[in-house]
């Protein structure tokens, strides 16, 4: 970690305090070229038991110093009687001279084998592209620095507090961390207006990982090698390769195979299970993630009455005006009135005073908006009708698909929360309620219009869904298997669709949206930037 803190202070904090990684190209081309040093960790003869004069080699060796403070795994290790010399990979080509953190790792294998009773002057470093050794000298100034670097990593961690973004920095496009970090975005957030400069784009605007969705009830989801394979009875419907699954949804009484399970888990792949009429009842996942430190943060805000309700403010002016958007932008004749009373109501939910009034505020403004839905639904042309909001059950097709997405959107972002590192069932504006992720449904507030209304709008006014494909009951309207198949690709669509990002400026699809809005959401509550930007479009 020491190399990390040389290299970027916040890496090494991103990593160490708040557990966060993330493989990129150069990681995974990095753990390849160590398999094998790895593969079988060593032992190193104690320095008086070395007396031979032959080179003896080990690999993998770990050792502490507790007078320095350092523990050190030791890629490879070159022992000629007391002398030892510690060998670190790399996997990229040679560079004119050896970086400092590479050269500060090297330094630092040296001062734990010292504390050992060893002798190391000098270290190298392999590069494995270009099959070259070069030698770094353990002078005086570079032990001191490692040093005064193990000592600055320690107090940053006592401190609790991250360090700031590396501003405008080249080491950001190539860091895999880029996409937890947010530097320009952080960078943005926390400066004044006026100097704010331009920011990049530095994550792919789409995940190449996809969901994978399985509702053929009956249907067994097993793996085979690096596949995942889906089953109906003895005869395998559909395969997909375990590196392009974000994530896999199963719905009703659809098993799946312990070994899957325990590789999904390994690969930090949550499942998420429905019933089958599509209520979101559970998610599966691998361990909990490691940033206790956003947690408590979170817990002291959602327990805190005026910061709770300074957040709710954010999540429901985003909501509002969001919803203003989409009416104005669907409706066939926008009414100026309820646009007039949208746009006042959001601004009122920016200063009211009590959370009570937050909820009523937000109630009247989805009254406007629905009243006003109709206007956007060609139901003249598909006989479908809608004339108000329900719920549990829905009574009407329009509700049951707006109720099913929005229950994707939720799973969705349960989903998100967690990797960000929250507890998805303790929100600020939704209170606690047994079983609800209340975290979840605070994000999903800025996106309902965005994403869940506007997708019932392509259904219906786009004529892909028909009468027979929902079941009128006496308890309400459900979708049949063929309407949950059209929504869920109506879904996915949207959710790949790129949008321009408002504050950032960047194209990204509403997916990776999510999951930047809750790293914001992050940032917010570590102090790193002052407000929380609700996503809206204009």
């Amino acid at each position: 970690m020491l190399s990390e803190f040389a290299y970027c202070p916040r890496a090494a904090y991103l990593e160490w305090v708040q557990g966060e990684f993330e493989d990129s190209v150069d990681t995974v081309e990095g753990k390849f070229q160590h398999r094998r040093v790895d593969i079988d960790p060593g032992r190193a003869p104690f320095p008086q038991d070395a007396e031979t004069s032959d080179v003896i080699h080990a690999r993998s060796v770990t050792l502490s110093a507790p007078d320095a403070g350092i523990v050190a795994r030791i890629d490879l290790l070159e022992l000629q009687g007391p002398l030892a010399t510690p060998v670190d990979y790399k996997h990229g080509p040679m560079p004119d001279q050896p970086w400092e953190p590479v050269r500060v790792q090297l330094c630092a294998h040296a001062i734990v084998l010292r504390e050992n009773g060893y002798q190391s002057d000098h270290g190298v470093i392999y590069y494995v592209e270009s099959r070259s050794r070069v030698a770094v000298e353990f002078s005086e100034a570079l032990t001191r620095r490692t040093l005064d670097l193990a000592t600055s990593l320690r107090e940053t961690v006592l401190a609790g507090r991250i360090p700031a973004p590396l501003v405008d920095s080249p080491k950001c496009p190539r860091c895999s961390l880029v996409g937890i970090c947010l530097p320009d975005e952080t960078n943005l957030l926390s400066m004044e207006p006026s100097d704010a400069g331009e920011i990049r784009r530095l994550t792919p605007a789409r995940d190449d990982a996809l969901p994978v969705y399985v509702q053929e009830q009956g249907a067994s989801v097993g793996k085979h090698g690096e596949v995942l394979q889906i089953r109906q009875g003895n005869k395998t419907v559909s395969e997909v390769r375990l590196i392009d699954v974000a994530q896999v949804s199963l719905f009703g009484n659809v098993q799946i195979t312990t070994q899957a399970v325990k590789e999904l888990a390994a690969r930090n792949i949550p499942i998420s299970h429905f019933t089958y009429g599509g209520w979101f009842v559970a998610l599966t996942q691998g361990m909990s993630h490691k940033n206790v430190e956003l947690r408590i943060k979170q817990y002291q805000f959602a327990l805190d009455p005026a910061e709770a309700l300074k957040l709710s403010r954010w999540f429901v002016n985003g909501k509002i005006r969001n919803s203003r958007t989409l009416l104005r932008r669907n409706h066939r004749e926008a009414p100026p009135d309820a646009l007039t009373e949208l746009s006042r109501l959001g601004n009122r939910a920016l200063r009211v005073r009590a959370a009570a009034s937050l909820l009523g505020l937000e109630g009247l403004a989805a009254r406007v908006y629905f009243a006003n839905f109709p206007g956007m639904l060609k139901t003249a042309e598909n006989g479908f009708d809608f004339t108000a909001r329900n719920r549990r059950p829905p009574r009407d097709p329009v509700n049951a698909v707006l109720s099913f997405l929005y229950a994707l959107m939720v799973r969705e972002l349960t989903a998100v929360t967690l990797r960000v590192g929250f507890d998805p069932y303790l929100g600020f504006y939704h209170r606690p309620r047994y079983g609800r992720p209340a975290l979840a449904l605070d994000l999903a507030e800025e996106f309902r219009p965005l994403v869940g209304d506007s997708v019932t709008l392509t259904l219906f006014n786009g004529g892909e869904l028909k009468q027979r494909d929902f079941v009128t009951r006496a308890a309400g309207v459900a979708l049949t298997p063929r309407a949950r198949k059209q929504v869920l690709e109506a879904y996915e669509r949207r959710m790949d669709t790129l949008i321009t990002h408002p504050v950032f400026g960047y194209t990204i699809s509403y997916r990776r949206v999510l999951e930047i809005q809750a790293r914001l959401l992050a940032r917010y509550l570590l102090g790193e930037i002052p407000e929380y930007p609700a996503f809206t479009t204009r």
